[in-house]
């Protein structure tokens, strides 16, 4: 069951029974490195996170550890549902954008897109992106990529990604407070307001879009902001992910004011997970009526009731909600008539 945000069912429909490609994007931001303000990955080694995802979705292992990444708390990678869907509903294709990693995944014959951008660092004393140059080569790739299925299901993997994405919708004015969503139910929010507080600090008056994104921001986000205007609504793309995607239309929207341009976003979409659409510490909905476009939102209507498996249980209780694509493979895996017990099933299989 897919279920509406905002916009039209319509969108969603017409991509029933089309195959899409799964492009992943993979960074790091030394924001992880404060402390209590992720459990998206295993203490010490949260910068292996989208690492081991992007290896796990690809080849069903890790190969940069011995285990899968796991919270302190045992909630198991989101990756688990978009791997999930894929053996049961192939993708077109997986390909990875590399968007700053300190480890490259241990993957052969997948492509791993790479641009030359380094991990960003902590956005507490400034992030340090050269923004502009990162938006560029997402609007270059935007216009050049062709994708191999019929549209895109975009999903990202950044530790400490909602931070980084609280940290710039608030830098560029939009009211957010209490609005962004975290991997943990007992969201940190006095570390959080702390470092969105500090990288707001650093923040000049003449700063400019693209300055102001370059300190508080990560490559993500800045990226895919690029790669949907570079895109131009040529083909349909499904942001799939949270808050964080959230952040990047945010973005899209906050440039096309300052450049004064406006972009047709019939063929653009987000889809998320039940968790985060319905996370009593975050407003998915309110964020995406912020922006100036319309844009067409769903969430897979997807729980772990029909498992009696602990650590999938904590997903339900709140912990981790989203992540590596999860609420937009669920979508692709409904549209392509796969059951909420065939993915379940599939999930289990993996313990």
């Amino acid at each position: 069951m897919i279920k509406t945000i905002t916009g039209k069912k319509d969108f969603i429909e017409n991509l029933r029974g089309k195959e899409a490609t799964f492009l992943l994007a993979i960074s790091n931001t030394k924001t992880i490195n404060i402390e209590g303000i992720t459990q998206a990955g295993i203490p010490g080694l949260i910068h292996l996170t989208p690492t081991l995802d992007s290896e796990f979705v690809c080849s069903g292992e890790v190969r940069s550890l011995e285990d899968i990444a796991e919270t302190p708390k045992g909630v198991p990678t989101p990756a688990l549902m978009t791997r999930a869907v894929h053996l049961l509903k192939p993708f077109k294709s997986i390909e990875l954008l590399d968007l700053g990693l300190e480890v490259m995944p241990k993957l052969d014959y997948f492509k791993i897109h790479s641009f030359g951008i380094k991990p960003s660092e902590s956005i507490d004393t400034g992030a340090n992106i050269d923004a502009n140059s990162v938006f560029q080569k997402g609007l270059e790739f935007g216009q050049n990529y062709t994708p191999q299925g019929d549209y895109v299901v975009l999903g990202e993997s950044v530790p400490s990604g909602t931070t980084t994405a609280l940290a710039t919708a608030t830098a560029l004015g939009y009211e957010v407070e209490g609005k962004f969503s975290s991997s943990f139910k007992d969201v940190p929010n006095s570390i959080k307001a702390q470092t969105v507080q500090k990288a707001i600090s650093n923040i000049k008056e003449t700063d400019d879009i693209f300055s102001i994104l370059g300190k508080v921001s990560d490559n993500m986000i800045i990226f895919n902001a690029g790669f949907i205007l570079g895109v131009n609504n040529r083909f349909p793309i499904v942001l799939a992910g949270g808050t964080q995607m959230a952040s990047v239309l945010l973005v899209v929207n906050k440039i096309l004011e300052v450049m004064q341009g406006n972009l047709d976003t019939s063929n653009l979409s987000l889809a998320t997970t039940k968790w985060v659409a319905t996370d009593k510490n975050s407003d998915i909905k309110y964020l995406l009526e912020l922006l100036n476009f319309d844009i067409n939102s769903y969430y897979s209507d997807f729980d772990f009731t029909d498992s009696t498996h602990p650590a999938l249980k904590l997903y339900d209780q709140g912990e981790a909600k989203e992540g590596v694509g999860a609420g937009g493979c669920l979508v692709y895996g409904l549209l392509n008539s796969l059951t909420k017990q065939q993915i379940t099933e599939q999930i289990l299989k993996f313990f």
